[in-house]
């Protein structure tokens, strides 16, 4: 029998690392029905099954990506493979205050239009959380997802783009939203805090939605600020965090270089908070170039109105004065235009399309907000390696590609289709950051703990087979920042519940992920 059409198959000449964190050994893995059925010494399970010869490589549980924006991508007419091909077999996705629900009818041309920003055009055809889930089951998964609940989407059902803060009756409507989408299956709630309307809330704010999730809940947060508030930011996730009952930090980060060298004070900072009894994890990945919507460029006070409103306060004579003077001692050459709606100017910085055109920068970055009608991302080189090394280091340190949502083309941070074998590449084996064992247990046992994922995250019996095998050896990203579409090297095998769905590197199966819900 073909071991690629079966959910039942022995994985025979590995070294498994099988996500404790314990050293490689040799050993034979039986797959039964789609769970891990034995794990035993080469040699002692009997070749009953199909047989997979792995010989040469790592078997390991499948890697969790516990920050992605893949939301959409069961909606996509076509398979996203960004993270399959990377041995990624479940994703947190809602991450950053993101989440396509709830959509308050009365809204829904906000929301459609915020999010426009970052996704490809959504057909926003559900309300709440349940109709959404059921239209992504029914569409179906190429890995499993984990839904979080985005603040920021409930913050545009309840009061638009506002900058006022919610009324109590607006409050009720995030809280009832946020109470339907925990009923609905999600994993807890996220916020982004440097994003319109998020950028409006009050701490007070944020702790009303987190004491609705009852004391054991998940918060994850992009943080209000990771400059120069990076400590502060830290101590009000942590206050959130609490009140919800376990912190996330979303890609802990220093940016900027007068902010550089102080990620080992914030780590600093989540430790004493663990010593105190507080669950709080972070992730990070392996760049020094953030990424996310050009829009981020701008003031937060331009923020608080509707697109058209922004629009034409970008194309007019005073928008542009004030653009200029709030940006007049920003390096134009760290900020690199990853994707826009038409594809003009993508993998070229501000500072090399003004000097094209003989331009002002400010200028250069308005002209294109325009007339992408805000469609557009970018990379910003801003974080220094000594800072990502030590966030790397920490032991409480998980991995999450913050890859932009699959779809919209363009060329977008390479960590979208090489976060997880850049670990194991660049930072496991030639820089040594950790060893290969530690590597696949941040990776795989710890996030799956963390969000309390069930049933993933070893290779031991009675778990879901959810399987990636790697040569240690070659593993490696391959794309770059002016040309980052590119799927890995040395992932030549992945399964999920036992069935293979990628084969000498190649996406070959249909979509058999599912939406997980948590282990409470």
């Amino acid at each position: 029998m073909n071991p690629t059409l079966t959910d039942t198959v022995l994985l025979t000449g590995a070294l498994l690392a099988d996500g404790t964190g314990r050293p490689l050994r040799p050993a034979d893995v039986l797959v039964l029905e789609g769970r891990v059925a034995a794990v035993e010494p080469p040699g002692v399970l009997p070749r009953t099954h199909p047989v997979r010869d792995l010989t040469g490589l790592v078997l390991a549980p499948g890697f969790v990506d516990v920050h992605s924006h893949a939301d959409n991508a069961a909606l996509l007419d076509h398979d996203d493979t960004t993270k399959i091909l990377q041995g990624v077999t479940t994703e947190i996705v809602g991450n950053c205050g993101f989440s396509l629900a709830p959509n308050n009818p009365d809204r829904t041309t906000t929301l459609a239009t915020f999010l426009q920003r970052i996704f490809p055009p959504v057909d926003l055809a559900w309300t709440g959380f349940h109709e959404l889930y059921a239209a992504t089951d029914t569409a179906g998964y190429v890995t499993n997802q984990c839904p979080l609940i985005g603040h920021g989407t409930l913050r545009i059902a309840a009061t638009g783009m506002s900058d006022a803060a919610p009324d109590d009756h607006a409050l009720r409507t995030m809280r009832d939203a946020l109470e339907e989408g925990m009923t609905a299956g999600a994993f807890g709630l996220s916020s982004g805090l440097i994003y319109p309307p998020a950028v409006f809330a009050t701490t007070g704010e944020l702790l009303t939605l987190a004491e609705a999730l009852g004391g054991d809940g998940l918060y994850a947060t992009h943080m209000r600020d990771e400059g120069s508030g990076l400590l502060d930011s830290v101590d009000e996730a942590l206050r959130i965090g609490r009140a919800a009952g376990r912190t996330h930090i979303s890609h802990l980060k220093a940016a900027g270089p007068e902010n550089w060298g102080t990620v080992p004070a914030a780590l600093t900072k989540l430790q004493d908070a663990r010593r105190d009894g507080h669950p709080v994890m972070q992730d990070v990945y392996p760049y020094t170039a953030s990424s996310t919507m050009l829009t981020a460029t701008l003031p937060k006070h331009f923020l608080a109105c509707e697109a058209d409103e922004l629009v034409a306060r970008l194309d007019s004579s005073s928008g542009r004065a004030e653009l200029i003077e709030a940006n007049r001692d920003r390096d134009w050459d760290t900020i690199l235009i990853a994707t826009t709606a038409s594809h003009r100017h993508e993998g070229r910085t501000i500072a090399e399309l003004a000097a094209e055109q003989d331009a002002r920068p400010a200028d250069v970055l308005a002209d294109i907000l325009v007339g992408e009608r805000l469609r557009a991302s970018m990379v910003h080189f801003s974080m220094h390696e000594d800072d990502l090394v030590a966030a790397l280091a920490d032991p409480h340190t998980t991995i999450g590609s913050d890859g932009l949502p699959p779809g919209i083309g363009g060329k977008p941070h390479p960590r979208l289709h090489g976060t997880f074998p850049r670990v194991l590449g660049r930072y496991c084996r030639e820089r040594g950051v950790f060893s290969l064992p530690e590597a696949v247990r941040r990776m795989t046992s710890m996030p799956a703990e963390a969000f309390r994922i069930p049933e993933r995250g070893l290779v031991a019996p009675g778990h879901i087979a959810d399987l990636v095998a790697f040569d240690a050896t070659t593993v490696t990203d391959v794309g770059d920042y002016r040309d980052p579409v590119h799927p890995p090297a040395g992932i030549p095998w992945v399964a999920l519940a036992g069935y293979t769905v990628v084969d000498h590197g190649m996406h070959v199966a249909p979509r058999r992920g599912r939406r997980l819900t948590p282990a409470w």
